[in-house]
């Protein structure tokens, strides 16, 4: 723990977007300049709404309506810690009980109506807590008075099932009639926001975003390791205010320098990306535990939160889209958010490993290196530079093993120095496996006095399984310049996140600014060819990608031996016969696809046996195609499905018969650009395929980035009307040959 995109065709689309229209109209939500209005080609929003919630977390007045000081009743907790934190935000209070004169002595007001009577009252309330079993008819009340925020605590909703899911939307629905722009926190949420936060650390803080409150527990008490915490927003069921909000507004803080969320489900995935997008723009990293890897891990968090939490697929590859640094354990959560939260901007990428040992520095080093982790060796000059001072039969190339002697005496701190001097170097990472006094706490203090003496990272490794020791509690923790950790997994986890966000940050460009506004005159081609509600068979399929200026093999679709044995003249010999029909989704697997025809005769037979087969299986046919054969290549598969939570989303990976044997692909989320497209080849296990292997030709990967761009448009395009695409294979010839869509399914919404 830390004390261009390719080609004319996209190039045209951001012609055609500078070009279309008045700028809209802008506006400044918190500060922070809104575009009102802004939408993509599918209507959707490109900036994040960002709320103000200063008076949330920094009250003027709050209401505590059921408010109570019976000693034994849970009100009455939950009043007296109120009332604390009130007194610590320098906030009023007002208790709300229609039978009770005073609580803990503060005059009461019978109902939520008579708040606004009160003579006092400059302002209206900033926050109601509501201590109610139903907040419905209470969040009606509010909004009359025009109080800005409340905070639900009942429970009985979503996380029940079916009817308390029903309540729940009449409780959005109050909130969304109120007019007076009244947020609802829950419900089903808890306390966190008003906790105890430390006020007496220093430098950037982490801001805590949970839906469990319990899970939040870990990254909160890291204020007891010197790591300040500015604020807590637990979410509940986020009936109104979600995760996305939360994110939103601190990535606009000053104090927050990272934040830290527990997501056990997304309410609205376009709104999540939005707010990771500010986040990006702002270069405050967002980390995030993403329940729901497995069936087991999704079924218990909608049971819990009542939210879908999506197909992981996408969920992970989202996040890496705009920057989330996904991890697994709350311990990950806390060690990667602190780490993020304080450290400098990284000067170099490279990291060395110093160590006692020998074998715990190549230990941690082939770790290092399996992460992705760049460990360079150290220039020759440098290496004699450290055998000054370690012995020349110990190796110091990187990683650098001193033997121990040396950490003991005046040669210590001259070898630390020395390697963070080295321009290579931009992390130093110690491994201590174990206290060994003297030679530990020397260490550990040197490398303490260093952190301050560079603007370079410094991290330690303190493995004891005891954690009392002097050392540790004291020098390492009581740094706020060394990042100490005690595993070695989640040092390299934080310091890859740490290299990585600030490599994605630095220069980040935001899809949501490149998104297509207007229609392309391929999205009105296409529109001719959708059938609402039904499957497009191949052909009809083929003119869709044909309309999107994606290439397909020569083709005629024809209905009669005589017209396939002209057809075949016209397209070229040899040719593939197929049969076409809307109800046709796996031609092979029943014989309705021929090959390599190079005769008249040939073409009379193929078409009499594939409408046979047809009329034998009760397939309905549109015809039979008559088709071009394509040369040889790699075989892709590019689609477009829909994501319950992020809408449309573009796949590309290994097609033909390969997509279902090594389901070999990597998946991404409109808008993006050619960098994204050619990011989602690279995580293709089969990637080298494309390169050229065994002496094939190297594909032209640059007409399958332009294929992928060009299926991404109409996933935005026709995402109320497409359901569906299919594009397999798509065949990637040699280089500078181009891609052609052999085969392709579609299905309209």
């Amino acid at each position: 723990m830390l004390g261009s995109t390719h080609g004319t065709f996209t190039t045209d689309l951001r012609a055609r977007v500078v070009a279309c229209g008045e700028q809209p109209a802008q506006a400044v939500v918190h500060g922070v300049t809104a575009v009102e209005g802004d939408t993509d080609v599918s209507g959707r929003p490109l900036h994040a709404a960002v709320p103000d919630l200063d008076r949330f977390f920094r009250p003027e007045v709050v209401a505590v309506v059921g408010a109570s000081d019976t000693e034994g009743r849970p009100n009455t907790g939950i009043t007296r810690q109120l009332l604390d934190w009130a007194g610590r935000v320098g906030a009023r209070v007002v208790p709300v009980h229609p039978t009770r004169s005073a609580v803990f002595g503060i005059p009461c007001v019978p109902s939520v109506s008579d708040l606004a009577g009160l003579d006092d009252l400059a302002e209206p309330v900033d926050l109601a807590v509501l201590l109610v079993a139903d907040p419905l008819p209470v969040i009606e009340q509010l909004a009359e008075i025009k109080v800005r925020f409340a905070v639900a605590f009942a429970s009985g909703f979503a996380e029940t099932g079916e009817e308390g899911a029903r309540a729940q939307e009449r409780l959005a629905a109050a909130v969304g009639r109120s007019g007076s722009g009244l947020r609802l926190l829950g419900p089903n949420t808890n306390l966190n926001a008003f906790e105890r936060f430390r006020d007496d650390l220093e430098g950037p803080a982490v801001a805590l975003i949970t839906q469990s409150g319990h899970q939040g527990r870990p990254v909160f008490t890291l204020q007891e390791l010197g790591v300040r915490l500015s604020h807590w927003a637990p979410t509940g069921n986020e009936a109104d205010l979600e995760t996305a909000d939360f994110i939103s507004y601190f990535a606009h803080r000053p104090e927050v320098g990272a934040i830290a969320c527990y997501v056990e489900g997304l309410k609205d995935g376009r709104s999540f990306l939005l707010a990771a997008d500010q986040a990006a723009r702002r270069q405050v990293p967002v980390v995030a535990v993403k329940v729901g890897r497995t069936e087991a891990g999704a079924r218990m968090a909608a049971s819990h939160t009542g939210k879908l939490t999506g197909a992981d697929q996408v969920v992970d590859a989202a996040m890496r889209q705009f920057g989330v640094i996904r991890v697994d354990g709350l311990d990950q959560l806390q060690d990667t958010a602190a780490l993020l939260a304080r450290a400098r901007k990284p000067v170099a990428d490279g990291v060395v490993v110093y160590s006692i040992s020998g074998g715990t520095g190549a230990h941690f080093s082939d770790l290092a290196t399996a992460a992705g982790l760049t460990l360079p060796t150290l220039s020759q000059a440098k290496q004699d530079e450290l055998h000054q001072w370690i012995p020349d039969y110990l190796s110091v190339a990187n990683p650098v093993d001193n033997g121990g002697h040396p950490v003991g005496d005046w040669r210590g701190p001259k070898i630390i120095d020395a390697i963070l001097a080295d321009p290579s170097v931009g992390v130093l990472i110690c491994p201590i496996t174990g206290p060994f006094p003297p030679m530990s706490d020397k260490l550990a203090q040197d490398l303490v006095d260093a952190a301050e003496r560079t603007d370079k990272l410094i991290c330690v490794v303190w493995g004891s399984p005891v954690g009392t020791e002097e050392a540790y509690r004291t020098t390492l923790l009581g740094s706020s310049r060394v990042a100490t950790f005690r595993t070695f997994g989640n040092c390299i986890g934080a310091v890859k996140a740490y290299l990585d966000h600030h490599r994605f940050t630095t220069g980040y460009r935001s899809p949501f600014d490149e998104a297509p506004r207007t229609p392309s005159p391929s999205f009105r081609k296409a529109q001719a060819l959708l059938r609402p509600g039904h499957r497009l068979s191949e052909h009809a399929a083929k003119q869709l990608l044909r309309a999107y200026g994606i290439r397909v093999p020569r083709e005629q679709l024809v209905t009669s031996a005589a017209a396939a044995v002209r057809a075949a003249g016209l397209v070229g010999y040899p040719v593939v016969m197929k049969a076409s029909g809307a109800r046709l989704a796996h031609k092979t697997e029943l014989g309705l696809v021929k090959v390599g025809l190079t005769s008249a005769s040939q073409i009379r037979d193929a078409y009499r046996e594939l409408t046979d087969i047809a009329r034998y299986e009760g397939i309905d046919l549109d015809g039979v195609l008559v088709c071009q054969m394509v040369g040889r290549g790699v075989e892709m598969v590019v689609g477009v499905t829909r994501d319950p939570l992020f809408g449309p989303t573009v796949t590309v990976g290994l097609g033909g018969v390969l997509v279902e044997v090594l389901n070999d692909a990597a998946v991404r989320v409109p808008p993006f650009g050619e960098r994204e497209a050619r990011d989602m080849l690279g995580e293709l296990r089969g990637r080298a395929l494309l390169d050229g292997v065994r002496g094939a030709p190297a594909a032209d990967v640059d007409a399958l980035v332009e294929v992928v761009l060009r299926v991404q448009r109409m996933a935005l395009e026709l995402d109320g009307d497409l359901a569906e695409l299919d594009i397999n294979p798509l065949m990637v010839l040699p280089r500078g040959q181009g891609a052609v869509a052999l085969d392709a399914l579609a299905v309209c919404r």
